[in-house]
Formats: structure tokens, sequence, C-alpha cells
């Protein structure tokens, strides 16, 4: 796969539409040409205490920032025509159609495959689990900034350029 777009989000809470930060980073011929990182309001507005102790987020981080339709405006046009990449896809394309639901935005049909489906087919058991970071070391990246969304989106990417 050479030109794809890698997507994380963090949430806010236990409800997928709860997205409070989002990492993109955009591949193009095999080489990283774009990333994007934005803070979002999340919606419902409320911070969970174990969210917060995974990606160290909360209101102080996201009262002032945007929300979800504001910050997309700004993602759509980079990944445009693009297939999107996330480790556990599941999870990020379940809080993106979550998240436009709320907001009564059209889904655009984006494609979703998925680095940790992808890390099982190629590893196997030679990895004691097939979470980002392990996977993330094992292609060779140094994830150093684990929950933090654009950090993620780059192990991600990573990741696919090397297995995918």
């Amino acid at each position: 796969m050479l030109d794809f777009a890698a997507i994380d989000f963090e949430t806010a809470n236990g409800c997928r539409s709860s997205v409070c930060s989002v990492g993109v980073v955009v591949v193009r011929q095999g080489r990283v040409v774009d990333s994007f990182y934005s803070l979002i309001q999340p919606e419902p507005n409320y911070y969970s205490w174990f969210c917060q102790q995974v990606h160290g987020l909360g209101h102080e981080d996201t009262d002032d920032a945007e929300v979800f339709p504001k910050v997309w405006a700004k993602i759509a046009p980079r990944i445009e025509g693009l297939p999107l990449v996330a480790h556990n896809s599941p999870f990020d394309e379940g809080c993106l159609r979550a998240v436009m639901q709320v907001y009564r935005m059209d889904w655009p049909d984006y494609r979703f495959y998925c680095t940790c489906r992808a890390s099982r087919r190629h590893f196997g058991r030679r990895l004691p689990n097939h979470q980002l970071h392990t996977v993330a070391e094992a292609c060779g990246f140094c994830l150093e900034n684990h929950h933090n969304a654009l950090a993620d989106a780059e192990a991600c990417a990573a990741i696919a350029m090397k297995i995918l």
C-alpha cells in the first residue's frame, strides 16, 4: 500500500463519539507527505477518569478547542480518495462513524484497513502481543508518546508501510 492516511482518535469517555483529539498522517508513494493533529471539544463533553489516565487530556485541554465538524473540514481534503489505516481500525472507524452521526454529517464511504489484523497475519506468534507499541517496535519504529493521537498515527503509518 503506497497511498493512504493513517488515523488515530483519542476519546474523552466511553462514548465513541467523544473524540477529544485526532492525528492523521498522509502517505503518498510510500512517503509521509503530510500530518495533522488537533484537539477536539468532545461530544458528550465529559472525561472519564480512565480515559484521562490513558491519554492525559482533560477539560483544560479541550474546552477552547473546535468542535468536530470544524476539525474534520481541515482533515477531509487531506485524505480525499485515500483508504484509511488504523491500529485496531474497528475502534477508530467506530469513533468516526459515531461522531459523524452526532453531528449529522454524511459518511463518505471511507475504506478502513487494520494494522493490528495485518500484524497478526504477518507476525503471528512471533510477537508477545499485537499492541501498537509492540508492533511499531517490531517494524523498527520507536513510539515515544503512546496515546498521543499524532504519535499513534505516525506509528500506524510506519507499520502500514512495512507490512501492508
